[in-house]
């Protein structure tokens, strides 16, 4: 019935959660900072829970179909 937005739900998920998590991975192995303003040690953890909550909420939408 509603595939349409469902697909281009996932696919907005997907994308952003993977290019969260590569643009998170590549700044993290540089030792860049991820956020201005806030330490390291709390700024990945946060990029990559929300990398992969995006991702598995792409990978929910695409099930569901």
């Amino acid at each position: 019935m509603e595939i349409g937005p469902a697909v281009f739900a996932a696919a907005v998920f997907l994308l952003f959660g993977a290019a969260l998590l590569a643009w998170t991975g590549a700044r993290a192995l540089h030792r860049a900072p991820v956020a201005e303003g806030v330490r390291q040690r709390v700024a990945v953890p946060v990029a990559l829970l929300a990398g992969g909550v995006s991702v598995a909420l792409g990978a929910w939408c695409l099930s569901r179909l």
